[in-house]
């Protein structure tokens, strides 16, 4: 797969929702994982909120999507990162490197509890960014 570059969308409570309507919009497969699934937060309340959503049109098309967790700021109109994502974990940590060498990380770029090495930082201009390098998959 090769390095894509989508939105990614932060919503409060209602990413489910959210996302199935984009599909019925849109069409195409939609995936979604909650927090619980991943042992992603420790708040009850949040267990079955959406911790990630992909929504991939047969056109090519993909729009993310998820539950901000509480402990998050939530500010509709600036609910927005930009996402980059794929398979070649030197090309994904180059851009990692450059693009928060001058901002500020949020999370950084490591192993993450579904498997793949993932990474959140704003640049030196106030753009949010998360970089996910995909895991070894299953055979």
């Amino acid at each position: 797969m090769p390095t894509r570059l989508n939105p990614y969308i932060g919503f409060r409570d209602n990413a489910r929702e959210a996302m199935t309507y984009y599909q019925s919009v849109f069409g195409g497969e939609l995936t979604m994982s909650t927090f619980g699934e991943f042992q992603a937060s420790e708040d009850p309340g949040e267990q079955d909120k959406i911790m990630h959503a992909m929504l991939t049109t047969d056109s090519g098309m993909v729009l993310m999507g998820a539950d901000t967790p509480n402990g998050m700021s939530y500010n509709p109109g600036d609910n927005f990162s930009v996402s980059l994502s794929g398979e070649d974990e030197a090309e994904l940590r180059g851009y990692w490197d450059r693009l928060s060498s001058d901002g500020r990380i949020t999370v950084p770029f490591e192993p993450a509890p579904w498997g793949d090495t993932f990474g959140m930082c704003t640049d030196k201009f106030g753009v949010p960014w998360l970089v996910n390098a995909a895991g070894a998959q299953p055979a």
